[in-house]
């Protein structure tokens, strides 16, 4: 499902926030995945993280579609299989489980769900993270597209999701446009994404 299918073709640097269009809705699935805070043992973190980041970044009017659930593989592609076909998520970020022990699973998942897979988004939010831990080689974070839907794995951690975001978000509303979904407008402070020439619109927030 997409809430547009329309490129643009030329930009017009005239035009001021006055006179632009309003942004385009977006749907975002946000999934968070973890036996213990599904369970209720602690609060989670990831959902509260990814909509506080999402919400700072983006000058589109989100419906958001948010899951706790916990690392079974047959749950989150379920979750990922709903948000994506019923729902109409353009894009669905996912937090946790891409770990190498026994019950992180949600790399398994996403790809079990997925028509394409986008090496680049995983070599990126690893290569990212290596700047902050060592640790980071451990990570099997993927990055699929189902349908008209993009799909990313981010760490569990809020400090690491804000990270990672900052150094792989410039590239995903290009990637959302490419695969029929709504024109992304990014805060361009903040993140500058980055689209060809012939696909950009005036920047809402230019000087």
């Amino acid at each position: 499902m997409s809430t547009s299918t329309s490129m643009p073709t030329t930009t017009d640097t005239s035009m001021t926030d006055a006179t632009l269009p309003p942004p385009e809705p977006v749907i975002i699935g946000l999934v968070s995945i973890s036996d213990r805070a599904s369970r209720g043992v602690y609060a989670d973190e990831g959902l509260p993280a990814l909509r506080t980041w999402l919400t700072e970044v983006l000058f589109n009017p989100v419906a958001w579609v948010e899951r706790l659930i916990p690392d079974e593989q047959p749950d989150i592609e379920a979750t990922l299989r709903t948000l994506c076909d019923t729902e109409g998520c353009s894009l669905v970020l996912t937090t946790g489980g891409t770990g190498p022990a026994p019950r992180d699973v949600t790399p398994e998942a996403t790809l079990a769900v997925a028509d394409k897979v986008l090496p680049g988004f995983g070599e990126q939010m690893r290569s990212v993270s290596l700047r902050y831990v060592p640790t980071a080689i451990l990570s099997r974070q993927v990055g699929v597209v189902r349908g008209q839907t993009l799909i990313l794995n981010l760490p569990g951690q809020p400090k690491a999701i804000r990270e990672t975001l900052d150094g792989v978000f410039a590239a995903v509303p290009y990637c959302v446009d490419l695969i029929g979904g709504p024109y992304l407008e990014t805060r361009t402070a903040l993140i500058d994404a980055f689209r060809p020439k012939t696909a950009r619109r005036p920047a809402r927030d230019a000087s």
